[in-house]
């Protein structure tokens, strides 16, 4: 069952893939839960590529930024442990399941996916944060579908967005937006 805004969600803390333990919700600030594909994913490492390199801004506007991934801890070490987010591990998708977020192959033949892929492919000899190559077989597949979740300090969904294919998520200044809204 997706959520809603105005729901109180309660979490219980994490452990991101470099073994740090959070707290979701956030007792500080605004969290912000990126529900991703998988550990490797072109259009995942892409978008989380932006992400990080306005993460000074998000901190700054008072946002912890928590990126799940249904894979390992290990894939996740291999693919995404540089990131300077809160990377956590779900390869049993039990999150996935408590926020709705789904898979369906949707995902990866819309057309409005295939110009990042492409972009992403062209852009892994640009630098050390693309994956050199996407895995052969991730952990819970190819198809899952993105989703943003805003919460307060509280637990109260304040904006969510679920994806309709594979690239759509909500970009850092859409982010910014729904942050300054709750400000």
């Amino acid at each position: 069952m997706k959520v809603r805004p105005g729901e109180v969600i309660r979490i219980r803390d994490l452990v991101t893939v470099n073994d740090q333990v959070i707290a979701v919700p956030d007792p500080t600030r605004l969290t912000h839960l990126q529900f991703r594909r998988f550990a490797g994913c072109p259009i995942c490492s892409l978008h989380l590529q932006s992400v990080a390199a306005r993460s000074h801004e998000i901190a700054t506007a008072g946002i912890h930024e928590v990126v799940l991934f249904h894979s390992t801890q290990q894939e996740l070490r291999t693919y995404a442990s540089d990131l300077p987010l809160d990377v956590v591990a779900d390869p049993d998708k039990s999150f996935y399941e408590k926020f709705g977020v789904e898979t369906s192959l949707r995902g990866v033949i819309d057309p409005r996916a295939f110009t990042p892929v492409l972009t992403a492919m062209a852009r892994r000899a640009e630098g050390p944060r693309l994956p050199a190559k996407t895995p052969a077989h991730p952990t819970g597949g190819r198809l899952g579908l993105p989703a943003d979740i805003l919460i307060d300090q509280h637990g109260t969904v304040l904006a969510c967005k679920y994806g309709s294919h594979a690239d759509d998520q909500w970009s850092v200044d859409e982010l910014l937006q729904f942050a300054a809204l709750r400000a």
